[in-house]
């Protein structure tokens, strides 16, 4: 059996860049090279460059009009104009015409009275060189234009082009390489279709957009198998082709088939192995000695879970590319965020809490998406990204956060801000809200009915959707919001009726014909997460059928979305799981029917002048969109974009 990897010792992100700068020699790892001019935007000069040629390199009009010897007009007034003969007194000129000779100023042509062809009247003096643009204006020749190091911006390029520099030395582009690693990882090129214990390769790409952002050369190579020796000529194929950085995705933990690391110690010296933030942590850094064949240059063992690599992209490897290439690195917008539900952490590690965030009032308001080192979801929802530190255990809810934006500050005056039950109309409706000529940003947070009702309470929400029922009086919500909800005024508009029941593997191989069968031995049932609306549906159908919660196998495994649900009965995880027809019918899966309820969203009134509920308002009331909603299946829009009122019921 292979033997593990310990983690010896976790250091901050910080530290792990310094240990890499200092290892480093950036000057040795990096030559010099030549290029075109007009090619050079984003490089980083190596020396000073002098402008070779003045700008302009001539007098030039700066105005159309007339050219003039200045002298000859001081004595013009409005009432005493001085008459000026072309040729000798005056000759026309258009903006960027040379300066005739014995010309020393410029008149607007608006400011001339053009007498005859050969007259012209001015009844205002002028000035020497006015309107002129004189040699050398602003450019000459000689004079420093651009400094070393000095990274090239278009406006640089522009200036260089004009003092005729056509080409500049430049620091040599960096050059990396990213090598996927595991038996199980298919190449995305072969367009697989996974099976059990697969998965399709993309952190490659990832890390591609993200080197291609910063200015370096990137290219990946296909999946290489768990296998050290293999890995160990990749690594050094990598370097042979000219490559500054090779990148091994995955096999930089703790496991028993992760090589990266005695692979970088078989041909350098470790700095880290280990960084202290969640996710992120089996981040590794190396560089190469001899036995490389290549020494000085630097090896990166990035996580293999995608949330996990993009940290080591973000907080270890750009800053150390950026350095590498003598570049800043780009600050991100930050903020501070307040936070629409509590949030725990793990005490001693930095925790990178993803958010999905926008304005509400005067405040940014922000709640945490699913956290999970596998889940790219998360960063593709987020608008903001928060790292709780490592001496606290969590943060609260209502607490202010200080945030790195991953938008735009104007863009979270366009989002709308989501927290409550998941249902698959809301994936409808942002993509609705994305398609209008002035976009809207859906994001949600899926914290259950209740979880709803908590955030509109703390202001932390634009609105929620919820679909609790009350037995007692047969209704939806009201009773809830009666009692949750005191001396906050909402409107409550129905987005959908929907049919809730027990999703089932196609062909309902176990014949689960309702709640009744969750007792059984062979039954392996999932449940949605506590103050789920779902959650306390099926408590309402057990205490109905007299069935203890401790009796269903399964009840205390928790998903949070209808489509986790369902997903977890198409792998076999679970027999059944209580959910909406629309996800059982998204995956081709089975249903059993048990109920149908009120999907409603509860909008805080203050709200409903805001633009963006205006806008959602009028998207859920079209013909267009309530098609859409009943295309999904096993969803009724009767009562879609109706305000409700208590009592009201399935009756509307």
């Amino acid at each position: 059996m292979s033997k593990r990897n310990i983690y010896l010792e976790t250091v901050p992100p910080e530290e792990a860049v310094d240990r890499a700068k200092a290892a480093l020699d950036r000057d040795l790892l990096l030559s010099t090279e030549t290029v075109p001019t007009h090619e050079a935007c984003g490089r980083v000069t190596t020396g000073p460059i002098f402008a070779r040629y003045s700008s302009p390199t001539f007098h030039a009009a700066a105005m159309d009009g007339i050219a003039v010897n200045a002298e000859s007009t001081f004595a013009a007034r409005e009432d005493a104009p001085v008459s000026l003969n072309r040729g000798d007194g005056f000759l026309s000129v258009n903006t960027g015409n040379p300066l005739p000779e014995g010309m020393n100023a410029v008149i607007m042509i608006e400011n001339v009275v053009q007498k005859d062809e050969a007259t012209a009247l001015i009844d205002a003096p002028a000035f020497p060189w006015q309107h002129v643009r004189r040699i050398g204006e602003d450019i000459v020749a000689t004079e420093l234009l651009i400094p070393q190091n000095r990274e090239l911006t278009p406006c640089d390029v522009g200036a260089l082009l004009a003092a005729g520099i056509y080409a500049v030395e430049v620091r040599e582009r960096l050059r990396a390489v990213f090598l996927p690693t595991g038996d199980e990882v298919l190449n995305f090129l072969d367009e697989p279709e996974p099976r059990a214990g697969q998965v399709i390769e993309s952190n490659s790409q990832v890390f591609k957009g993200y080197a291609d952002a910063w200015g370096v050369d990137a290219a990946w190579g296909k999946p290489v198998p768990d296998d050290e020796d293999i890995l160990r000529e990749a690594v050094i194929r990598g370097f042979a082709d000219g490559r500054h950085i090779v990148v091994v995705g995955a096999g930089s933990s703790a496991g028993s088939k992760d090589y990266s690391k005695k692979v970088f110690e078989s041909i350098g010296t470790v700095l880290v192995h280990g960084i202290s933030v969640m996710p992120g942590k089996p981040t590794l850094l190396a560089v190469t000695d001899e036995r490389s064949g290549h020494p000085g240059r630097l090896l990166v063992g990035a996580p293999g879970y995608p949330v996990s690599a993009v940290v080591c992209h973000e907080k270890v490897l750009a800053p150390i590319c950026h350095w590498l290439m003598g570049k800043s690195l780009p600050e991100r917008f930050e903020a501070d965020i307040v936070l629409a539900r509590k949030t725990p952490s793990r005490p001693g590690m930095r925790e990178a809490i993803r958010l999905a965030a926008g304005r509400i009032g005067d405040r940014i308001v922000a709640a945490p998406l699913a956290r999970g080192a596998g889940m790219i979801t998360t960063m593709t929802k987020a608008q903001a990204v928060a790292y709780i530190p490592e001496d606290v255990e969590g943060a609260e809810q209502g607490e202010e956060l200080r945030s790195e934006l991953l938008v735009g500050k104007s863009e979270l005056d366009n989002v709308l801000v989501h927290v409550g039950s998941h249902d698959n109309t809301l994936d409808l409706l942002a993509n609705e809200l994305m398609g209008l000529p002035e976009p809207l940003r859906l994001v949600s947070s899926h914290a259950g009915s209740m979880g709803g009702l908590t955030a509109l309470k703390a202001g932390s929400a634009l609105f929620a959707g919820a679909h609790l029922f009350d037995p007692e009086s047969s209704d939806f919500n009201f009773p809830f919001i009666d009692r949750y909800l005191k001396g906050l005024d909402v409107a409550v508009i129905n987005l959908a009726i929907r049919h809730q029941g027990l999703i089932v593997a196609k062909g309902n191989p176990l014949s689960i014909r309702g709640v009744d069968d969750l007792k059984r031995d062979d039954v392996t049932f999932i449940n949605r997460q506590r103050g789920a609306g779902t959650r306390i549906l099926l408590d309402h159908h057990l205490s109905r059928a007299s069935i203890d919660p401790r009796e269903v196998k399964g009840y205390e495994n928790e998903e949070f979305t209808h489509m986790a649900v369902a997903v977890n009965v198409l792998t076999g995880a679970a027999s059944c799981g209580l959910g909406i027809f629309a996800a059982a019918k998204a995956l081709d899966l089975d249903f059993v029917p048990l109920a149908h309820e009120r999907y409603d969203l509860v909008i805080p009134k203050q709200f409903l002048d805001d633009p963006r509920i205006i806008t959602l308002l009028a998207v859920i009331r079209t013909d267009e969109v309530k098609a859409k909603i009943e295309s999904l299946g096993g969803y009724e829009t009767d009562l879609t974009g109706r305000e409700m009122r208590p009592g009201m019921g399935l009756e509307g």
